[in-house]
């Protein structure tokens, strides 16, 4: 069932392993890779911090995506965020990416697919960024559940070019959604 449609506003990627990430006109995906080019691009975790853990472990953070929505909310804030900044190499608007549950397909311009796997795990290079962030991005509400808008993570299910003002259509699984969770 289709949710919502929303639209690409940026798309970023870095070839090193830089805390953000560079503008792009287009990105290319690559199915069961990730983004052609990008650090965190391969079948097998790249995430510095995971590759040693475990170097074998299947990617399942091959793109990162963050809703601009976010980034309106921190600058009200005193913040200077801006697309690439944080490190998604697909900028959202209009898609409460945060919402979706595990599984969720994002159908991309004409043909990309991309399946939601887990949310974004922030960790203190936020702070590093920009001190003070992280709080904005990761706490707990008034009933002690942690609240995390650091972003989401998938893995593409069909590649293809991605640039801004693509189309997003979003596609929830039938029957029973587990929320997003972190996933090391």
């Amino acid at each position: 069932m289709n949710l919502i449609e929303g639209v690409v506003t940026s798309v970023n990627l870095s070839k090193k392993h830089a805390f953000s990430k560079s503008s792009c006109l287009t990105i290319n995906l690559i199915a069961g890779i990730g983004v052609e080019g990008d650090a965190h691009a391969g079948r097998t975790v790249k995430h510095r911090y995971l590759v040693g853990k475990n170097p074998n472990k299947v990617n399942i953070r091959q793109v990162h995506l963050m809703h601009s929505e976010l980034f309106d909310e921190v600058n009200r804030k005193g913040f200077d965020v801006k697309a690439g900044y944080l490190g998604e190499n697909i900028t959202t608007r209009g898609v409460d990416l945060l919402k979706c549950p595990t599984n969720t397909k994002l159908f991309i311009g004409s043909n990309v697919v991309i399946q939601l796997t887990a949310l974004r795990n922030p960790c203190s290079q936020i702070d590093r960024f920009q001190e003070g962030l992280l709080k904005e991005l990761v706490y707990y509400d008034c009933k002690g559940n942690v609240v995390c808008k650091a972003g989401v993570m998938g893995v593409v299910l069909v590649g293809g070019l991605v640039q801004a003002g693509d189309a997003i259509n979003v596609n929830i699984p039938n029957g029973t959604c587990k929320n997003l969770e972190y996933v090391w």
